[in-house]
C-alpha cells in the first residue's frame, strides 16, 4: 500500500498473518476519499511475507505501487514495458519517495546511481537507474583488480574474453562461411558418484565463451563482437561465487540449448531457448543453468555485444503503431538481494571486469547482488520471440528482412544500424503464385551473421543446423542453396502456406566483420560450404536458344544437370 497515499499506516512491524494484516488496515485512520481493497491488502502481505530463495531475499518481490502490472514466470515476478521507468523494492518502504538521494536512506541503505548514458544525453536517450544497496560498489575495492591469467595461473589466452586478443587475433576473410554447432561440454558427475576416477572438467560461462568475429574497438566505444558459449557449471555455485560486468558494452543473449538463470544486481531472470536477454553495460551479473525437470545440465547459445549505444525498438513507419515486438511483452526483473558472502562459498566472492576485452578479477567479502530497491530506465530485460508479430507481403514479392527486426542499435548514420537483431519466425506466406517465397539472392552493404535456434531455415534445409552459424560479410554474395532454389521455383504457390519448421535469427551490422582465429580454424567450420551453390548454372543460354522454355509463362528453367 502506498505510504504517501496513506501516511498514517504503520507497517514497520511485520504482521504475522493475513488476519493481523487486515486488523492493521482496519484500525488505521485513512485519509479522506481513500478506500482499501483486498487487492492492496494481499499485495502488501505478499511483499512483507515473501519467502527467501537461494540465500536471497525478495525473489518474487513486487514493485511498491500495487497497480503496477506484473508477470509471473518460473517462480519469479517481472515488471513489463520496454524502456519504462520501473521501480521495485524487495523490502517494504525501502524505496525513497519524493527524492533520489536522501541524507537518510530508508533501511540504512546506500544510494548509488548507475548511468548508461552521458548526463546531458537527450531525455529520450538518457538511461539511468538509482540503486539502494546494502553496500556501495566501491566497498571492497581496496583489493585491486588483477589480470585474470595471473589470478587463475592459466596461459595468457585466458586473459581475453572469448579467448580473443582484440588487437592481434582478428583477420579479414571475404569468403562465405558456415559452422556446425559449438560442441556441448560433457555431463558432470554427481558429487556422490565415484565410478569415474577422472570426472569431466567443469566449464563456467565466462570460460566457455569463444569470440567468432568483430569489428571496431571496445576502448573507443565503436563496433561490436559476436560470441558463442557452451558450458556446464554455474558461476554462482560450488566453492566460489563469481560475478562479472562488462565495461565495454551491452550483451544480447540468444540461448539455443538449456535455460539460463541470470542473476543480476537488479534481480533475476530465467531465459529459455526462444527467449532473449539483454544485460546493459556495467550491470553486475552471473550466468547459471536453470535446471528443468528432464534437462541436461549444460547450455549453449549466441551473444551479440555492441560497444556503442543501447538496443531500442525499431521505428514502425508506415506499418503504423502496432506490430513486430510489442513493448508490453518485454519483461524486467524485480528487486532481489543477497546478504554478505555465501556460506557455501568458502573461497569468497570474485568479481570479473571485462575491460577493453581483457578480463580482470578481484576478491570481495560480500555479494555485489545487494540491491534492496531500485528505480530507473537502465536495467536488464528479456523477451519471448514467440510473441513477435510478423509483418509480411500478401500480394507479391518477398519483402526485405528488416520487417522482422526485433531490436536495433543505430549507428551515427540515420537509418543505418550498428546492429539489428532479426528473426525468421513461424509465419504464413500468402503471396501470389508467381512469387519466389524464400529469401532472394543478395549482395549487401551490411554484414550478416545467422544462427538457428531450432528446426530448419527455409533458405537452407541442409548443413545449416541448430546451434550452427553462417557469415556473409559486406558485399559477399549469398542466398538460397541450389536444392532450395529448385524446390521454390517448381512449387505450387497458388495457396497460402505456413512455415513453422524452425526459428532462425540474424545479427546484421553496417560493420565489416573480422573473424577470430577460433572461427577460422575450429573443427566445426564447414570448409565446403560454398559448394551448396554449385548447381546454379546458366539457364539463360538454353532459353535464348529455344532448347528449353522459361520465364513467367514458361518452365522453371532450373538446370538439372
Amino acid at each position: 500500500f502506498e505510504l504517501d497515499i496513506n501516511p498514517r499506516l504503520d507497517l514497520s512491524t511485520r504482521p504475522s498473518s493475513v488476519a493481523a494484516l487486515i486488523r492493521t488496515f482496519s484500525t488505521s485512520s485513512f485519509s479522506s476519499g481513500c478506500s482499501v481493497s483486498l487487492h492492496y491488502i494481499f499485495g502488501a502481505y505478499k511483499t512483507v511475507k515473501m519467502a527467501d530463495m537461494s540465500n536471497g531475499h525478495g525473489n518474487n518481490s513486487v514493485p511498491s505501487s500495487p497497480t503496477s502490472p506484473l508477470v509471473h514466470q518460473d517462480g519469479l515476478t517481472y515488471q513489463i514495458g520496454f524502456g519504462n521507468h520501473h521501480e521495485t523494492e524487495a523490502e517494504p518502504s525501502t524505496l525513497p519517495r519524493g527524492r533520489n538521494n536522501p541524507r537518510l536512506v530508508p533501511g540504512n541503505l546506500y544510494t548509488e546511481q548507475l548511468s548508461g548514458s552521458a548526463f546531458t544525453a537527450p531525455r529520450s536517450a538518457n538511461r539511468k537507474t538509482w540503486l539502494y544497496r546494502i553496500q556501495p560498489g566501491v566497498a571492497g575495492t581496496s583489493e585491486p583488480f588483477v589480470p585474470f591469467d595471473e589470478w587463475s595461473g592459466g596461459d595468457r589466452s585466458r586473459r581475453y574474453f572469448g579467448g580473443c586478443d582484440w588487437g592481434s587475433d582478428l583477420r579479414m576473410d571475404p569468403n562465405p562461411m558456415r559452422w556446425g554447432p559449438m560442441p556441448l561440454p560433457p555431463d558432470l558427475v554427481a558429487e556422490n558418484d565415484t565410478s569415474d576416477p577422472q570426472p569431466p572438467a567443469t566449464s563456467v560461462f565466462y570460460q566457455s565463451v569463444r569470440t567468432m568475429m568483430g569489428s571496431g574497438d571496445p576502448a573507443s566505444k565503436s563496433g561490436l563482437a559476436i560470441h558463442m558459449y557452451s558450458f556446464n557449471a554455474n558461476m554462482s555455485g560450488g566453492s566460489e561465487r563469481t560475478y562479472m560486468y562488462n565495461s565495454d558494452g551491452d550483451f544480447l543473449f540468444v540461448p539455443q540449448v538449456g535455460s539460463l538463470l541470470i542473476v543480476t544486481e537488479m534481480g533475476r531472470l530465467v531465459v529459455h531457448p526462444t527467449e532473449i536477454c539483454v544485460i546493459p553495460r556495467g550491470v553486475v551479473f552471473s550466468v547459471n543453468i536453470h535446471q528443468m525437470a528432464d534437462d541436461e545440465h549444460k547450455a549453449r547459445g549466441y551473444i551479440l555485444e555492441i560497444f556503442k549505444g543501447h538496443f531500442s525498438l525499431p521505428e514502425l513507419g508506415p506499418i503504423g503503431s502496432n506490430g513486430l515486438a510489442n513493448p508490453r511483452d518485454f519483461l524486467y526483473p524485480t528487486a532481489w538481494y543477497e546478504t554478505g558472502a555465501s556460506p557455501s562459498a568458502p573461497g569468497g566472492v570474485h568479481i570479473i571486469n571485462k575491460f577493453d576485452n581483457e578480463l580482470f578479477v578481484r576478491r570481495t567479502d560480500h555479494s555485489p547482488c545487494n540491491v534492496v530497491a531500485w528505480h530507473g530506465t537502465y536495467s536488464p530485460f528479456k523477451y519471448d520471440l514467440k510473441k513477435f508479430c510478423a509483418i509480411n507481403s500478401v500480394t507479391y514479392d518477398h519483402p526485405d528482412p528488416s520487417i522482422y527486426t526485433v531490436l536495433t542499435a543505430q549507428s551515427d548514420e540515420p537509418g543505418t544500424a550498428l546492429a539489428d537483431f532479426v528473426i525468421f519466425p513461424p509465419r504464413i506466406m500468402a503471396t501470389d503464385d508467381n512469387t519466389f517465397r524464400p529469401p532472394w539472392f543478395h549482395r549487401n552493404v551490411m554484414s550478416e551473421f545467422m544462427g538457428l535456434i531450432y528446426g530448419q531455415y527455409d533458405a537452407k534445409r541442409e548443413g545449416f543446423v541448430p546451434g550452427g552459424a553462417s557469415l556473409h560479410n559486406t558485399m559477399t554474395p549469398h542466398g538460397p542453396d541450389f536444392d532450395t532454389y529448385k524446390r521454390a521455383v517448381e512449387a505450387d504457390c497458388s495457396r497460402a502456406t505456413k512455415f513453422e519448421g524452425g526459428l532462425a535469427f540474424m545479427f546484421e551490422t553496417c560493420m565489416t566483420l573480422k573473424c577470430s582465429e577460433y572461427a577460422l580454424t575450429c573443427p566445426q567450420r564447414q570448409l565446403a560450404y560454398a559448394k551448396c551453390w554449385d548447381g546454379l548454372g546458366d539457364n539463360f543460354t538454353k532459353w535464348r536458344d529455344g532448347s528449353k522454355g522459361g520465364g513467367e509463362n514458361g518452365d522453371s528453367g532450373v538446370n538439372d544437370e
